[in-house]
């Protein structure tokens, strides 16, 4: 059987893939000199803009993309009560608005990560062709899955994501936490994957089909065994609560951050995510619209349980890094929100909030990295003064501490939770409202503790911590997640405008 391919559809995950295998041949025949570590780093920074730059031409081309169909001899003869005769034959690859809006999200905290990156590896003590290599690999497959339209792609996608991450946390070889960290979010990612497939193997088994489009229209109507639907149903979502590190499946999340390099964590906690939720809000929405009474009151039980877990925990903090990671969890928990609001609408503001949370949480891990070069611990106490001793680093950090607990001038993440909170109360869920509301005066505390630190004046009789002459590319990671912050703050329209395109395509 002879299948055409469209490889202008399938561009941004294929030039990755090419410049990872690049980017491994380099670093074997290239010899390892200083010079040759930040030439790498441009090589991947180079594979991610020509990705985006395909991304971009996707959309200006305004018309919906699809690719690896089933063959049409296969296609020919549907399963009664799956494809209707006549029906176009389903694909595996499709490019749309929400697969353009996610591959633009991972894209762009792709090149922060990367400059992020270039400092952690300047030290030598990482190998840094397999790094990037890991790397491009993660992004290739958190490009891919916002595209997939069939179980099996999903779940080959959603791997690609985690397992590249496991060696990523690892590589920082001698480190006993960074061992253990890989050693926990490998045992939890293979427990994730274990529960999910046995959720996908139910639906796959009760439908006959993996395609999501079909496993919808055969979940519609009367089925046979609707106890068997609903356990799969909850074993899938009970998978991709444990990759975007919901309730009770949080756990995990702090040590992983704290022992992981800074890049990493900002990879977990952005891109990793996204690549979650993307996948959560494609079987969940595409697939199993017809089982909403099934997972919607779930998804409102663990939204409240990780907003408040999650926000209890970090009040708790004294580490700069354990603290993002349970605010990560925390606002996990603000995504889901409108998930389980019975509305097709609902979903924008999921995507808007998680589009406005990576600007930043990103902005907020680039001035932790500048301080972790010269403090080791990276306590909160190491940020005293910091707006003193380094006005432009204080002051982006500042702002995206705002913007997260959702405070002016950090306008972004008002109007952020704002358009969650409207969609909750018109999905008549006032219980979660109120338990939203109690959690983002919660989440004040500790977000205005931690600024206050960053222009109160450390004591004399204390030294404080200086950044001394940080790497240029982490200043670069700052600066455009920091623009890209005011620019939500300034225009927060823009962000509303394209999650609703991408939750109608």
């Amino acid at each position: 059987m002879i299948q055409s391919i469209d490889y202008f559809a399938i561009a941004p995950p294929l030039i990755l893939c090419l410049v990872a295998g690049l980017v491994l041949l380099l670093d074997a025949f290239l010899p390892h000199t200083p010079r040759v570590r930040p030439a790498l780093g441009f090589v991947t920074l180079g594979g991610i803009v020509a990705a985006s730059a395909f991304l971009v031409a996707q959309a200006a081309a305004g018309r919906r993309l699809g690719t690896f169909c089933v063959p049409a001899d296969l296609a020919a003869s549907p399963r009664p009560g799956v494809q209707p005769a006549g029906a176009e034959p389903p694909c595996s690859f499709v490019v749309d608005q929400f697969t353009l809006i996610f591959a633009g999200l991972v894209l762009a905290a792709g090149i922060v990560v990367v400059l992020l990156s270039m400092t952690e590896l300047a030290t030598g003590a990482i190998p840094v062709g397999e790094w990037y290599f890991l790397l491009l690999c993660t992004l290739a497959g958190a490009v891919t899955l916002p595209a997939s339209r069939d179980l099996v792609m999903l779940v080959v996608a959603l791997e690609l994501v985690s397992l590249p991450v496991f060696a990523l946390t690892a590589l920082r070889r001698y480190d006993g936490r960074a061992s253990e960290a890989a050693v926990k979010l490998f045992l939890v990612s293979i427990v994730s994957t274990a529960v999910m497939l046995f959720g996908v193997s139910l639906l796959y088994g009760m439908s006959g089909t993996v395609f999501l489009a079909d496993l919808a229209r055969a979940l519609t109507g009367p089925v046979t065994a609707p106890t068997v639907v609903t356990v799969g149903v909850v074993l899938v979502v009970a998978g991709f609560a444990f990759k975007i590190a919901a309730v009770p499946f949080h756990s995990w999340a702090a040590d992983v951050y704290q022992g992981a390099p800074i890049p990493v964590a900002a990879l977990l906690s952005v891109i990793s995510k996204a690549a979650g939720f993307a996948g959560l809000i494609l079987v969940l929405v595409t697939a199993l619209g017809s089982q909403i009474g099934t997972w919607a009151p779930i998804l409102a039980i663990v939204s409240a349980l990780t907003m408040t877990v999650g926000n209890l925990l970090a009040m708790r903090q004294r580490s700069a890094v354990r603290l993002l990671a349970w605010s990560s969890v925390a606002q996990s928990g603000y995504i889901l929100a409108p998930l389980a609001v019975q509305r097709p609408e609902a979903v924008s503001a999921s995507i808007a909030y998680l589009v406005i949370y990576a600007a930043m949480n990103l902005g907020a891990f680039a001035v932790v990295m500048l301080v972790s070069r010269r403090a080791a611990r990276n306590e909160l106490d190491d940020y005293r003064g910091l707006a003193y001793r380094s006005p432009a680093a204080g002051l982006t950090l500042a702002f995206s501490l705002i913007c997260l607990a959702g405070m002016p001038p950090g306008l972004a993440g008002l109007f952020a939770k704002v358009v969650v909170f409207r969609e909750i109360v018109q999905g008549s869920l006032g219980w979660l409202a109120v338990v939203m509301a109690v959690n983002t005066v919660i989440g004040l505390y500790y977000y205005v503790v931690w600024t206050a630190r960053l222009f109160t004046p450390a004591p004399d009789l204390e030294r404080p911590v200086r950044l001394g002459r940080p790497g240029l590319a982490t200043w670069a990671a700052a600066g455009l997640a920091l623009g890209v912050a005011v620019l939500f703050s300034v225009a927060p329209q823009l962000v509303l405008d394209v999650a609703v395109l991408s939750a109608s395509g």
